[in-house]
C-alpha cells in the first residue's frame, strides 16, 4: 500500500513495502517511516550546520551553548545548570564546553554575589558577535538543505511534528 501523496517514492518507501511483506501493522510502519525521514532529515540539516560552524572555528556542542547564552537575553548570562539543562548536554559535556569556550574568549564564568556557591556563565561581546555570525550561518545551511521545499510544505511539516512530539515529550 503506498502512501506517498504525490507520486514520489523514496528509499524509506521501500523499506515500508518489505515490512508490509513482513506483516508489520499499518501503525508500526507509520511510526518507523517517522523515525527513519525525521532522523534522515536531522542527519542532512546536522551535516550542512556543522560544516558552517566549522568555518567559524565551533563544534555543534560550542554553538548550542552559546545560542542558549544568547537566548537568555541581556546580559546574556544563567547558571551552568540552567545552560546544561537547555542545551541537552550533559554536565560534563557543558563543563568542557564552558572551558573551550572561555579559552578563546567567547563566555566568561564567575561566582554570584548572592550566592556564595552560586556561579554564572555569561557571553563577552566577543561571543556574542561570533554567535550571532553562527546564527546567520546556520540558517544558510538549513536554507541551502531546504530551500527546494515549498514553504507551505515547510509550514506543515513543522506543524505536523509539533502534534507528534507534544503529546509525548516530558514538561519541565
Amino acid at each position: 500500500m503506498q502512501h506517498d501523496r504525490d507520486g514520489h517514492r523514496d528509499d524509506i518507501d521501500s523499506l515500508a513495502d518489505t515490512w508490509r511483506a513482513d506483516g508489520l501493522n499499518e501503525t508500526i510502519i507509520a511510526m518507523l517511516e517517522l523515525g527513519k525521514r525525521a532522523g534522515r532529515l536531522n542527519n542532512l540539516v546536522q551535516q550542512a550546520v556543522r560544516a558552517e560552524l566549522t568555518d567559524l572555528g565551533l563544534t555543534y556542542a560550542e554553538f548550542e551553548v552559546l545560542t542558549v547564552l544568547r537566548r537568555a537575553g541581556s546580559p546574556y548570562r544563567l547558571r551552568p545548570t540552567d545552560l546544561t539543562r537547555s542545551a541537552f548536554l550533559t554536565s560534563g559535556g557543558t563543563s568542557n564546553v564552558l572551558q573551550r569556550l572561555e579559552k578563546a574568549g567567547h563566555v566568561e564564568r564567575g561566582a554570584d554575589e548572592g550566592d556564595g556557591r552560586g556561579r554564572w556563565v555569561r557571553l563577552t561581546d566577543q561571543g556574542l558577535r561570533l554567535t550571532e555570525e553562527a546564527l546567520v550561518a546556520s540558517g544558510t545551511a538549513h536554507h541551502d538543505v531546504l530551500r527546494t521545499v515549498p514553504t507551505e510544505r515547510l509550514r506543515a511539516a513543522a506543524d505536523a511534528l509539533r502534534d507528534v512530539l507534544n503529546p509525548i515529550t516530558p514538561r519541565r
